[in-house]
């Protein structure tokens, strides 16, 4: 799988690949202290990225992340410095879920009937029990002053 990823990671720097969908994050190795490249899905949802965690806490990147919120997010040939804020909340994952559904409906409705066994009349309950175990990550620019831009009302 890491090959996999460094793979892709390089054929979207370079402008290949689905980078409509799909970011790498640069976290730090937790332990190792090394750069550590992550594609991920991405949703922006006014203005500000998200990812998700299909593994939950337990994923390396995003417990890289929870070690040092300060990352680098490739997106579309540009490269830019951000603050990460783990999300573990299931109320706020569920949000997250229903976004997506909504947005890539045939996608993301195929990727959890077969991962998640979501039902064919899923209700707001259902998303809920999924994002129990999911984690999101809130991907924030820095500004050039080196802070977090404030989060909006």
């Amino acid at each position: 799988m890491r090959r996999l990823n460094a793979r892709l990671a390089a054929n979207l720097r370079r402008g290949r690949g689905p980078a409509g969908t799909v970011l790498v994050l640069t976290t730090i190795g937790r332990r190792s202290g090394l750069p550590r490249d992550t594609p991920l899905q991405f949703e922006e949802i006014n203005g500000v990225l998200h990812v998700a965690s299909a593994r939950g806490t337990a994923a390396d990147w995003f417990r890289n992340v929870v070690a040092e919120p300060r990352v680098t997010v490739t997106l579309r040939g540009r490269e830019f410095a951000a603050v990460a804020e783990p999300v573990t909340d299931p109320v706020r994952i569920a949000d997250f879920l229903l976004h997506r559904l909504r947005a890539r409906p045939v996608m993301v409705r195929a990727i959890m009937t077969l991962t998640e066994r979501l039902p064919l009349r899923w209700s707001r309950a259902d998303l809920e029990r999924i994002a129990a175990s999911k984690a999101v990550v809130v991907l924030r620019e820095e500004n050039v002053t080196g802070a977090a831009p404030s989060p909006a009302p």
